[in-house]
């Protein structure tokens, strides 16, 4: 394994993640709510009377925060080596497999591990895992 000392950014990714965990905290706080953004699309996607414009805000902030960002600095360059089908497939997996853990990554390892939820510690190490799993084989045994 090789780093890229020129792009290791350690301050920026812990900055990033003090915002992410500080942004998960507080919207627990002032909002009772958990920040998994499977189960915030979702109830778009179902919607029940009083609750979607909190969740559209939510979700536009999403999309938004990047758009604004990159009015004042340089959004990096987006480089993915995998063809459409592979991209496709992938997306699908991750939905099924956050409908069967009853919630993502941001729900159970942001906030839930926080929690010291043991569902979420759990579902934490299983996704983990399985990520660990897929990159050992496709890099190492199919060598893709």
């Amino acid at each position: 394994m090789n780093i890229d000392w020129n792009h290791f950014t350690p301050w920026s990714s812990l900055a990033g993640g003090a915002l992410i965990g500080l942004a998960a905290a507080l919207f627990l706080l002032l909002n009772g709510r958990i920040a998994g953004i499977s189960g915030v699309l979702g109830g778009l996607l179902k919607p029940v009377g009083g609750d979607i414009a909190w969740r559209a805000a939510f979700v536009l902030g999403l999309v938004g925060a990047p758009l604004v960002y990159g009015l004042f600095a340089g959004l990096p360059v987006l480089q993915i080596d995998a063809d459409y089908a592979a991209l496709i497939a992938a997306g699908l997996l991750v939905g099924v497999g956050t409908r069967y853990g009853s919630g993502c990554t941001s729900g159970h390892g942001v906030c839930g591990v926080a929690r010291l939820s043991p569902r979420s510690l759990v579902a934490t190490a299983c996704f983990m895992a399985a990520g660990f799993a897929s990159v050992f084989v496709i890099r190492h045994l199919l060598k893709i």
